[in-house]
């Protein structure tokens, strides 16, 4: 699970690099939008899985703690 929020992350920056790159150059105005709106709603996944729930536990170790031991 460590691993996909963290691919999670540096997928969201790489979007949000690329979108202002893309931001600057004339007729890419929609694809950049899409990339931001990609980027967003990435970041808000990362968000739910990593904010502690009411008890003080998220949701990745909740998730990490019903794995069966190796």
């Amino acid at each position: 699970m460590d691993i996909a929020l963290s691919l999670l992350v540096l997928t969201c920056i790489a979007l949000l690099l690329g979108a202002f790159v893309l931001w600057q150059r004339e007729g890419y105005r929609r694809q950049a939008v899409l990339m931001l709106v990609l980027a967003v709603v990435m970041a808000i996944n990362v968000l739910i899985w990593t904010l502690p729930t009411s008890d003080g536990d998220s949701l990745v170790n909740a998730a990490q703690e019903e794995r069966a031991p190796e």
